[in-house]
């Protein structure tokens, strides 16, 4: 199964290895490699690409690339900080982020994250590791169910499914998708045409069970601290949700908040650790035409000030 990646040119002109070809650079997000292919292009002989993630099938697949300048750590990406320390490493010259799943992940029924087919209801990113969405939606409340496909998944018949779900399991514990396709179908009385009923509820639990928004207010304020005076921090968001943390993130560390009223000289005010490099890029026409699953994506670059 291939994967092609949204925005790859954008990000990787965005993050421009070529300026500092022989430094080190980080794709936090690794997929199937498709920007970590493009940004080894682009460095020298020299330069170092350090590759994250969480999902094992994404580190075999890394190991197949056979580039020296490219090293695989299988880990989340909320240990960037500890996991560069480790290799020695205290500064870098560009940090990627990709977010949500990929093509290869979606399109596997195994991996339990589309309605489209059946598989196990799985859902975790890494599966080597943590609980899947079976055994969560197994001992979680009702009300928990509720507020996940609610908060996550902005879900309006989240109180129906969740109830629905409540009452099912009392019948037999819910394990495959299909099945849990097929009752939030019954519960979601109208929907949005040409999307699935079950949409909002298997993207909400997705992100619930990989923690995806924690993972990444986690890891933000970690590539700044790593990134060199004139690095980039370039993150494609596919989720609202995502894209806000981002856009807060990068405003706030762009033009630090003080409290009003606050007595302090000019040369006492705090300064900007980062500067927003131009306007947020979605994916034009033919981008989103030849890859539906692109029609979300947004793209914001910030650049670390001394």
């Amino acid at each position: 199964m291939t994967h092609e990646p949204v925005l790859a040119k954008e990000a990787v002109d965005a993050l421009a290895p070529e300026a500092r070809a022989d430094g080190i650079f980080v794709d936090v997000t690794f997929g199937r490699g498709g920007h970590a292919r493009q940004i080894l292009s682009r460095l020298g002989p020299r330069g170092r690409l350090i590759a994250f993630d969480r999902d094992p099938d994404a580190i075999a697949a890394a190991a197949e690339i056979g580039d020296p300048r490219l090293f695989c750590v299988h880990a989340r990406f909320s240990a960037l900080r500890a996991a560069l320390a480790q290799r020695g490493i205290d500064a870098v010259d560009g940090v990627l982020f990709d977010l949500g799943v990929s093509s290869p992940q979606i399109d596997d029924p195994r991996r339990g994250f589309s309605f489209r087919g059946d598989g196990p209801l799985d859902m975790r990113m890494d599966t080597s590791s943590g609980e899947t969405a079976a055994q969560w939606l197994a001992r979680a409340t009702e009300g928990e169910i509720r507020g996940v496909i609610k908060n996550y998944g902005d879900e309006r018949f989240a109180k129906q499914i969740a109830k629905a779900i409540a009452v099912a399991r009392e019948r037999g514990p819910i394990t495959r998708t299909r099945q849990l396709a097929d009752l939030v179908g019954a519960a979601v009385r109208t929907r949005e045409p040409g999307q699935d009923p079950a949409t909002r509820t298997f993207q909400a639990l997705r992100i619930h069970i990989n923690q995806e928004l924690e993972e990444l207010s986690l890891a933000l304020p970690q590539a700044l601290e790593v990134l060199n005076p004139g690095a980039r921090i370039v993150v494609i968001s596919f989720h609202s949700l995502e894209d806000r943390i981002v856009k807060n993130f990068f405003r706030d560390q762009a033009r630090p908040r003080l409290p009003e009223k606050l007595p302090l000289r000019e040369a006492e005010l705090p300064l900007p650790k980062l500067r927003l490099v131009g306007k947020p890029i979605r994916p034009g026409d033919a981008e989103a035409s030849a890859n539906p699953r692109s029609r979300s994506a947004i793209l914001r670059v910030a650049e670390r000030l001394k």
